[in-house]
């Protein structure tokens, strides 16, 4: 008898011519005509080379069919064939058996393989996803306002000049007004491209770093779920086997052993890539953000503060580079 799975290290929660011719009149009907003797039957064999051109006619272009490669073609496609149904057959099972067990786990009649600890921090990481994405969602309507009071304080800006030319008795006045908004343009620009490198890196860390993860960890489930299944189907066999001792049931219970085996070491392998790209991320995650959270602390208070030189300082320390509007594009050969 064979045993059963080992469940103890997991946590079960397709001629001749014949007849008289028509139209030929016999000699007896001619008046005066005697027929001829009767005798035997003269039989006249064609020549060879007669048979031969009676065989294959001149120009037919029909040959005798020699034995070829058609047999082992039809081998191929029937082989190809009998491949296809058995994926299709394997296909069908699988999916019949994880079916069964995800309904029989929700409506709490079958039992499932549960890691405390790495569901737990699965769920942080969706809920820190789902936190990040609204950081991201915020930023770039920040950045989108930024843009919006950098064009009317550049359009302020040159009103107040064009006034300043046009009213000699205010301007100084408009004089003024049209430098300090220049300058907030400056400082605003200088903002914005540090805004915009902040909502670049959250985009990287969330939508390619965490969802790498998240993927990973998707594959983890599907294992799980297929792992579940076939101890299920395993179990069942065992229980049956006492019973039934026959050859047939117990070579279909090594089958079940075997394909439980496969997907236990498929499942545990997957949870030690889950484990291993948590914490990776983790580490990364706090690396990122500090960079990130620092750059957009110093580059808002030097805005705020009208701080010009705080802003400079703060986008040569994490080496941002600002495109200045109006610049000529550079030439192909430059770009080279």
């Amino acid at each position: 008898m064979v045993s059963g799975p080992n469940l103890n290290e997991t946590n079960i929660v397709s001629g001749g011519y014949g007849g008289t011719a028509e139209g030929i009149i016999p000699p007896s009907a001619i008046k005066g005509c005697t027929p001829p003797p009767r005798g035997p039957p003269i039989s006249i064999s064609p020549s060879a080379s007669a048979a031969c051109r009676m065989a294959h006619p001149a120009g037919s272009g029909l040959h005798q069919p020699h034995p070829g490669p058609a047999g082992g073609g039809e081998e191929v496609v029937r082989g190809l064939a009998v491949e296809k149904f058995d994926i299709v057959k394997k296909w069908g099972i699988n999916t019949y058996k994880c079916t069964r067990q995800l309904l029989s786990e929700r409506f709490g009649r079958g039992s499932r393989t549960v890691d405390l600890e790495l569901e737990a921090q699965i769920e942080l990481l969706r809920e820190t996803k789902r936190k990040y994405e609204g950081v991201l969602a915020l930023g770039r309507g920040l950045a989108a306002h930024l843009q919006g009071l950098l064009s009317t304080q550049h359009a302020l800006g040159d009103a107040f000049a064009d006034l300043s030319q046009k009213s000699p008795e205010l301007q100084e006045e408009f004089g003024y007004n049209a430098e300090t908004q220049k300058l907030l343009c400056r400082n605003g620009e200088t903002l914005l491209g540090a805004v915009n490198f902040f909502i670049s890196s959250i985009n990287t860390l969330v939508n390619k770093t965490m969802e790498d993860t998240l993927l990973t960890v998707r594959h983890y489930e599907t294992a799980r779920l297929e792992y579940d299944a076939y101890r299920r189907d395993l179990e069942e066999l065992s229980l049956l086997s006492p019973r039934d001792g026959g050859g047939a049931q117990g070579s279909r219970l090594e089958g079940a052993q075997g394909q439980f085996q496969s997907h236990k070491e498929k499942y545990e392998r997957l949870r030690g890539d889950v484990a291993i790209k948590l914490k990776f991320l983790e580490e990364n995650k706090i690396k990122v953000m500090h960079k990130q959270l620092l750059l957009f602390h110093n580059a808002v208070s030097g805005y705020f503060a009208g701080n010009q030189q705080q802003l400079e300082q703060t986008l040569k320390q994490f080496n941002i580079k600002l495109k200045t509007p109006g610049a000529e594009k550079p030439s192909w050969l430059e770009e080279q």
